[in-house]
């Protein structure tokens, strides 16, 4: 059916909506399972970081090609695909018996969750027309942060009255639910040519995503000089550049370059990386700044990044993003919302040392610039694609969202590192801070030593919060000034939300 609005468009939101809810908050729960896990599959650290990165790898790899499969072969089919493989692979996950089979069962989970991820935008943009779209997609991207929110939550909730392998067969009954509602609710749409599919395109995209992505993931492990992160990245980036040329010369092509000379499309693409970039570069900072600095346990520093998420989902649930994008542009929208994500930072870098009342300041002002600038530029993406071309866009949108979220760990950590190595008192010989406060343990050194520790990893959590502040407000005001551009020159689909 053209794009429009559906006469259950509200009903089908809430259905995908509850899909991709699960598939998000598998992204954080495992987290809260891990001491059972080393104790009952007798999990090596090594099997650990597997089962989680398992998941996010293999979705984060195939999100471009399950976008392209919604397009071409239909969106319903691929929801109905994704939540079989979501709903298969927990059943797996649940009852499995070692490592190797839950760190199987989590790629698998990760292949309906690509599909999930990509198909729930592109269904938004077939049944919203352009006045209600904006609101569908803010009420879906407060979704991300309900999910990163409640995942450590409802884990530690399951995990109090059950065994660990509860925590992923909760999601069949949604699953079977969400089968049920998609079924007889979701209309079919996709495009209608017949062209071969772009076969080359697609092992191109898998393997050039899967190793950078894998390569962010490692950085920080191996350390980003080692050959276990060299190597995967190049192999990455080789394969990337080989898609961007193949992609310029098949006659159909799984992502139309072209996308890349709308002014729109890249301005938005920027914000998404850069505000991906800081918000989770951020979060990475504040467990530390929450554990180490001021003092909280594990599960008092998680419950005190929640107020973002909460200060995101309440925003957009009131429609006040929606609203300030009708009323003042998609280009000024972006531009206050990045603002404010970069005075969050701000703030948190310059007040957060003092207490947590700072940082609870900056957490909140951080909250409502994602509320802004998020559903904003998302649809600037999908507005900036042919309707025919939704599952693409969505798959370029959720990509550049995890190259951010990589980024912004890789960048803002090690500046951390840098920082702090170059401050901490000569003669500890340590780059972490537990590391160096165990060795001036071990030695002669007093509280003295110790505090200039201390003081040295807080100033450099906030010379690492301020660059995470400039990169977002520069990279606001570069989107802003790029969709503004693209509206003046009066291109075709470049008009405001």
């Amino acid at each position: 059916m053209p794009v429009g609005r559906h006469p259950r468009r509200w009903l089908i939101l809430g259905v995908i909506c509850l899909a991709q809810l699960t598939v998000l908050i598998d992204n954080t729960v495992l987290g809260v399972a891990i001491p059972s896990l080393t104790t009952e599959l007798n999990a090596s650290t090594a099997d650990v970081q597997w089962m989680i990165n398992a998941y996010s790898l293999v979705q984060s790899g195939l999100l471009l090609t399950a976008g392209n499969a919604a397009d071409r072969y239909g969106r319903k089919k691929m929801l109905v695909a994704g939540l079989v493989l979501f709903g298969l692979g927990s059943l797996a996950a649940g009852l499995a018996q070692s490592s190797g089979q839950l760190i199987a069962a989590r790629a698998g989970m990760g292949v309906g969750g690509a599909l999930l991820l990509t198909t729930t935008l592109a269904v938004i943009v077939q049944i919203f027309d352009d006045e209600e779209r904006v609101k569908a997609i803010a009420l879906w991207s407060t979704v991300s942060s309900l999910g990163f929110a409640a995942g450590p939550v409802l884990g530690g909730a399951v995990l109090d009255h059950f065994w660990w392998g509860a925590i992923f067969l909760v999601n069949i009954p949604v699953v079977v639910l969400g089968l049920a509602a998609v079924l007889a609710l979701v209309p079919e749409s996709g495009s209608t040519q017949g062209a071969r599919p772009d076969l080359l395109g697609a092992l191109l995209s898998v393997v050039g995503m899967t190793a950078v992505v894998y390569a962010i993931i490692s950085g920080p492990g191996h350390g980003w000089t080692s050959g276990r992160v060299l190597l995967p990245a190049a192999v990455g980036l080789l394969a990337l550049g080989v898609f961007a040329v193949w992609e310029t010369r098949v006659p159909h092509p799984m992502l139309d370059m072209g996308f890349f000379r709308n002014q729109r499309f890249v301005g938005a693409v920027a914000g998404v990386i850069l505000v991906a970039f800081g918000m989770t570069g951020s979060l990475f900072l504040l467990t530390q700044h929450l554990q180490f600095v001021l003092g909280y346990g594990p599960l008092d520093a998680g419950t005190r990044t929640a107020p973002l998420a909460v200060t995101v989902v309440a925003l957009n649930l009131t429609g006040l993003g929606p609203f300030l994008v009708r009323k003042m542009g998609t280009p000024v929208t972006i531009a206050a919302g990045m603002t404010l994500v970069a005075a969050g930072l701000a703030a948190i870098a310059v007040l957060g040392a003092g207490g947590y009342g700072g940082m609870l300041l900056g957490l909140v002002v951080m909250g409502a610039g994602v509320a802004l600038s998020m559903p904003a530029m998302a649809n600037a993406i999908m507005s900036a694609i042919p309707p025919e071309k939704a599952g693409v866009g969505a798959g370029v949108n959720g990509t550049l969202g995890e190259f951010g979220n990589g980024l912004g760990v890789a960048v803002l950590g090690a500046v951390l590192n840098s920082r702090f190595a170059a401050l901490v008192p000569v003669g500890v010989g340590a780059s972490s801070l537990p590391a160096a406060l165990a060795s001036v343990e071990a030695g002669p050194g007093g509280e003295a030593e110790r505090a200039a520790i201390s003081d040295a990893f807080a100033s450099g959590l906030e010379t690492s919060q301020l660059v995470g502040a400039v990169a977002v407000l520069a990279g606001g005001l570069l989107a802003a000034l790029l969709l503004r551009r693209a509206e003046r020159a009066g291109r075709p689909g470049t008009s405001a939300a």
